[in-house]
């Protein structure tokens, strides 16, 4: 690596024709010269912006514009920002997938890619024979696949269907696998983009783990993720993109604290966190949730929090509950699905609502919760029945968990969920 450079990023932008490709279709022979060009570089992979000229005079967008930037050798760096911001673009040009318009990225050392999991399956080959191609697509060799193959396997926990067609797996069985493949790669630089946010909640909990050994090894690391927890805990230093431009390149804690603030700021007055929805969406309940908007203590609408603050709930419901008075629950989901905390007016404090009020305030807190990602399902009860349930309403973040005083912030994935009282002493 030159420098003790991994990644240098120099004036890198990238512009959209909307509703056309803007190059012709490339030849099968394009495509084999291309792949040798990059290979005949060696180490130092350049990627530049390709001639051609352009067959849209229609609307365009610039989805990066001027971004430049140089990661070092072990370096983790974060990339945060609202959806269709860039993030993913970026990655996709330093991945070799799309080719810049201007600018340049210059990339030392083998790269890996966990861009789109499952890159290459065939729905007519087996879940064996698709291993081979998906591995040989992001880069090993078929000895490297070979003796990674029972590792691979056993990791995707698939291994009754392995020699059967990809055609006939699910969709979580599929992205098992290609993250399986993936997640043994053994590269340099490692390009990752929301793993945290795809498969169920045991394979999540799988990417947290293979993140956490990653960021041992001292390998380089690109991480996009809306993860703020994993951010800061993950990474040492980030990078905060807006409308395909660099907003900030700092700390990583520095970098969140920054843009959620700035979130907060942004939809502090609008109805982004107030969530509705129709009786249609209901399915028999007479009685049902029609409304619910999250707040700090200060009423303000926001899904940031911090350690001890306290959250607000505003539900509403519409309907007629089949008993004279009803009772509310809330549940509280850490990211990989486990159950947190539960909140109930009725069987904990024995408080119980006339039939006719219609709209309850549920305060929670302090938030004694380590810093990460978290969703609040709702249910009311008219009597025993349980008359509706909103699953995953609310989605929450916990930033800056710093109860102590060393001002360490502690990641819920890596510590727990919740912090407790507790002193050291000499006896």
């Amino acid at each position: 690596m030159k420098n003790n450079i991994a990644i240098r990023v120099k004036d890198l932008s990238k512009l959209y024709h909307i509703g056309e490709n803007r190059y012709s279709y490339h030849t099968l022979r394009d495509t084999i010269t291309s792949w040798c060009r990059v290979a005949a570089c060696g180490m130092k992979n350049i990627l530049k912006p390709k001639d051609g000229t352009s067959r849209n005079n229609g609307e365009t967008i610039w989805a990066l514009k001027g971004v430049s930037f140089e990661v070092k050798q072990g370096e983790i760096l974060g990339i945060i920002g609202r959806n269709g911001v860039g993030k993913t673009t970026l990655l996709r040009i330093l991945s070799r997938i799309t080719e810049p318009t201007e600018g340049y990225a210059e990339i030392y050392g083998r790269a890996g890619s966990l861009l789109e999991v499952g890159t290459g399956f065939h729905p007519e080959l087996t879940g064996r024979e698709n291993i081979y191609l998906s591995g040989v697509i992001l880069g090993m060799k078929r000895t490297e696949i070979k003796r990674k193959f029972d590792e691979i396997v056993a990791f995707s926990e698939i291994e009754r269907f392995i020699d059967t067609p990809v055609k006939h797996f699910s969709s979580g069985m599929s992205v098992r696998l290609g993250f399986a493949v993936a997640a043994h790669l053994e590269p340099e630089i490692l390009l990752v983009d929301e793993v945290l946010a795809v498969g169920d909640m045991a394979f999540q909990k799988k990417c947290l783990g293979k993140m956490g050994d990653v960021a041992k090894k001292g390998l380089t690391v690109l991480f996009v993720s809306h993860n703020m927890g994993a951010i800061s805990n993950l990474c040492e230093s980030a990078i905060w993109l807006d409308n395909g431009q660099i907003m900030e390149r700092e700390t990583a804690k520095k970098v969140v604290r920054d843009y959620t603030d700035a979130q907060m700021e942004r939809f502090s007055d609008s109805s982004y966190y107030i969530v509705e929805r129709s009786r249609a969406e209901v399915k028999d309940s007479a009685f049902y949730f029609s409304r619910v908007e999250i707040l700090n203590e200060k009423g303000e609408h926001t899904d940031i929090f911090r350690y001890n603050d306290k959250l607000n709930l505003i539900v509403e419901f519409l309907g007629d509950p089949v008993s004279s008075d009803y009772s509310a629950e809330f549940y509280i989901y850490n990211e990989l699905g486990q159950l947190v905390s539960v909140g109930a007016s009725g069987a904990y404090h024995n408080v119980y609502f006339n039939k006719t009020i219609k709209k309850l305030r549920i305060e929670i807190g302090p938030l004694i919760l380590t810093s990460g990602r978290y969703t609040i399902s709702l249910s009311v009860m008219t009597g025993t029945i349980r008359a509706d349930t909103w699953e995953h309403v609310c989605p929450f973040t916990i930033i800056e968990s710093r109860p102590f005083r060393s001002g360490w912030d502690i990641p819920a994935f890596r510590e727990g969920v919740c912090i407790l009282q507790q002193s050291f002493e000499e006896v």
